[in-house]
């Protein structure tokens, strides 16, 4: 292991020297985040039996001339709470090597890759979910002509990473997608204006039948086609994906077929835009493992269909993770500035922006006895045939309000109802959480270098079927930020549950902060407690349990 390590050091040190020379450029980046965990009986934090944790990575990407390589090396001296309990260990995690020119583009090893939105086929990474579903084989990219791209993939996704060890899972997938620019195909469409993208996709999953009540079927399909349309501020954006019958662990291994369906229009010009998009998923979970559960070796991604709030209350209490097994969404978004010719003072713009997004269960019509006992085909659903069970409601409004060059002022309002029996948020909780969430940001501007930030925040739930607070009851949450450009910033977040109906559990979670930036060198530390709850991005969720203590994070680029 000593020789090993001793060896990657002297790798990397002769790729940098590359790097400075004229034989090749290497980059690449590391992230390294420890913690110092505490008991706290209060919030339900346990302290581990290491009592420290760490989870780091470095990427390092070289390239000359058409050719490039890269790899990552992890390690989890054991992984940070939240991340699932395979990772362990220290070794590669990524490795390829590639050729690049104008027209073709190869890699053989780990790769990342999507086509169309994704609804079809993407392998991606994202460190802070611990989600990382990475495809290892080859993957071949063609541009023959102008206008016309093909991509081909073939590979296992990563699975776990466990004693050091990259572990695939069982299926293999293999994909091809084609897209055509057809303004550069017929040069006649320049002179409309209109600008038109077309695409299609076909990906396949293999995996043995090991059942032995049940003949599940070993190849399972997926295809589907893609438009865009540009015209002067107006776009149009639709996709629609078919999935052949598909038994799983996720849908109870029923043979139904699976759809998804995706449109976004919007218009924009000086001061306004607006954004319509809309949803619809029926079985459409689909994985290289039909034993797999939770976010693991996902073949596809479903976009979420709702706002990404940033704000801790809005954020972390009540997010809506996508349900692949159907969900039928919308969202409007409106975009408005005021311009400065039109205020009181005549200073600075208004930006207004409000935002409305729903998600139902899809309307699902019964099949026959015969074919239930006969075929497993369970039901029949239609694209954007919604029943009236609710999933997911937010409607949020923010106006930004500038007084001088010192002084200004976000204000926010949010009204989130979620179905905590769908997507089981709370353990405490009964049917619609209804909740009402506001936020004043106020910003300070002292001089050039100093900046001072907070956060006013409240969130008021509403009373469950016996007249009591519904879930956990109201919240409070104060943030001061404190910033001196270009380097340091200083922060402390207290969130209070004030509201809960358990006087002993109506506990402050603080949170204090520090950080150096320099450069691509970022470093920051911070110390208190975190409470339990779902962690998401894009719809994508992970549970991270409460804790309290010393976190340490450093990051650098290079």
């Amino acid at each position: 292991m000593k020789n090993w390590i001793i060896g990657i050091c002297a790798l990397s040190g002769s790729l940098t020297a590359l790097g400075q020379s004229a034989l090749g450029s290497v980059t690449g980046n590391m992230e390294a985040t420890f913690q110092y965990l505490n008991p706290d009986s209060l919030i339900g934090a346990t302290q581990p039996v290491e009592k420290g944790l760490l989870n780091s990575y470095m990427n390092v990407f070289y390239t000359i001339g058409h050719f490039k390589a890269g790899l990552r090396l992890e390690s989890y001296l054991p992984r940070i709470q939240g991340y699932p309990s395979r990772f362990d260990g220290t070794g590669i995690g990524m490795r390829y090597v590639g050729y690049t020119n104008d027209y073709v583009d190869i890699t053989l090893g780990h790769y990342y890759e999507q086509f169309g939105s994704g609804m079809i086929f993407r392998a991606y990474e994202d460190r802070n979910l611990g989600y990382d579903n990475a495809m290892d084989g080859a993957r071949i990219v063609l541009r023959p002509y102008n206008g016309v791209q093909l991509k081909g993939v073939y590979g296992q996704q990563r699975y776990s990473f466990s004693g050091g060890r990259v572990e695939s899972a069982p299926g293999i997938v293999r994909g091809g997608d084609i897209e055509l620019h057809l303004n550069s195909l017929i040069k006649r469409l320049d002179s409309t204006g209109l600008d038109i993208v077309v695409g299609g996709s076909l990906v396949s999953k293999y995996q043995a039948d090991n059942n032995d009540q049940l003949i599940l079927p070993k190849n399972v399909g997926s295809y589907g086609g893609r438009m865009g349309l540009r015209y002067k501020g107006f776009a149009l954006d639709g996709e629609y994906i078919h999935k052949e019958n598909d038994p799983s662990a996720d849908n109870g291994y029923i043979y139904n077929s699976g759809h998804a369906a995706l449109f976004n229009f919007s218009y924009t010009r000086k001061g306004l835009g607006i954004l319509v998009s809309g949803k619809s998923v029926d079985n459409m979970s689909y994985r290289s493992d039909r034993e797999a559960a939770l976010q693991d070796v996902l073949i596809n991604y479903l976009p979420a269909m709702n706002k990404t709030h940033s704000y801790n209350l809005v954020a972390t209490l009540y997010p809506y993770a996508t349900q692949p097994l159907g969900e039928i969404a919308f969202m409007t978004e409106v975009l408005y500035t005021i311009p400065k010719e039109k205020t009181r003072r005549g200073k600075y713009s208004i930006p207004i922006n409000f935002n409305f997004s729903t998600a139902y269960l899809p309307m699902r019509h019964e099949s026959s006895a015969f074919e239930r006992d006969s075929n497993r085909v369970m039901y029949v659903g239609k694209p954007f045939d919604l029943s009236d069970s609710l999933l997911w409601r937010d409607i949020n409004i923010n106006v930004t309000y500038k007084f001088n060059k010192s002084w200004s002022v976000i204000g926010s309002y949010y009204n989130i109802s979620i179905n905590n029996d769908v997507a089981k948020i709370s353990a405490e909780a009964h049917g619609i959480i209804m909740s009402h969430i506001g936020v004043a940001e106020i910003g300070y501007k002292i001089n050039k270098k100093h900046n001072l930030r907070t956060e006013l925040q409240a969130l008021f739930i509403g009373d469950d079927h016996d007249g009591e607070p519904n879930d956990k009851g109201n919240w409070a949450t104060v943030v001061l930020e404190y910033t001196i450009s270009p380097g340091w910033f200083f922060s402390v977040m207290d969130q209070y549950n004030y509201g809960n109906k358990l006087p002993e559990q109506r506990l402050h979670y603080l949170i204090g902060s520090v950080g150096w930036i320099k450069d691509a060198t970022r470093l920051t530390l911070s110390y208190g407690r975190q409470r339990a709850g779902l962690f998401c991005v894009g719809g994508v969720c992970r549970f991270v349990p409460a804790s309290n203590g010393l976190t340490l994070s450093f990051t650098q680029s290079f």
